[in-house]
């Protein structure tokens, strides 16, 4: 397990490295890129879980992207005392119906240790989003700890800072009477700040509230 963390880490140096050394398109060899103010994005989230028969825990997610590098650091998604690390391809398809996609590969290490293989997705289309976060986990200790987790998205945004919809939940972090969990969703943003409140299984069994803040900067 620490040689597949050792390489992934490596993997994360040479592929930050070289993506930082990239001059701009058409750039003559040996010049100067172009300055620019902020070439990398970073986006943090905490998601809350308030569990009805188990007790409550937080979920953080960092991301940092550049160009077509996408690195990602989770906490307590896989498994509950268990961190993941990313990295991954960012690749983007059409204008108005645009489809965002970023094929990944992790190491999961913690109360949870395996290799995952995993994407994220969006696609869009004027004020309606579908999004998925999903993968898929090769648990190095114990094949029946195999899983695949999903967290998936469709949300429309009657206006810019406003928008609702429906969500889908797999996971093995807690215990759920569902396999799948379903729910719905609303979110607020302000400036570079999301808030999201998610309710799932309202109607199946007792109700999971999960509370989301993001930041981007």
């Amino acid at each position: 397990m620490w040689r597949a963390l050792t390489a992934l880490s490596a993997a994360l140096v040479l592929l930050s490295a070289d993506a930082s050394g990239q001059t701009a398109p058409g750039a003559p060899q040996g010049s100067s890129p172009e300055p620019t103010t902020n070439p990398w994005a970073f986006n943090a989230n905490a998601y809350t879980y308030l569990l009805p028969d188990d007790r409550n825990y937080v979920n953080l997610n960092f991301t940092a992207d550049r160009g077509w590098l996408h690195l990602e650091a989770r906490y307590n998604y896989e498994a509950q005392k268990a961190g993941s690390m990313w990295v991954g391809r960012n690749f983007s398809f059409g204008d108005k119906l645009t489809l965002e996609v970023t094929p990944m590969v992790g190491g999961v290490f913690g109360d949870l240790n395996g290799i995952a293989p995993g994407y994220n997705l969006s696609l869009s289309y004027w004020k309606v989003e579908l999004s998925s976060q999903s993968e898929y986990v090769f648990d190095l200790e114990h094949r029946s700890g195999n899983f695949f987790y999903t967290w998936s998205e469709l949300t429309v945004s009657p206006v810019d800072w406003f928008r609702t919809g429906l969500v889908v939940q797999r996971t093995k972090a807690y215990e759920t009477d569902l396999d799948i969990q379903r729910g719905l969703l609303a979110g607020f943003s302000y400036k570079k700040i999301d808030f999201t409140a998610h309710v799932f299984n309202f109607g199946w069994t007792d109700p999971t509230v999960v509370l989301a803040v993001g930041v981007n900067f």
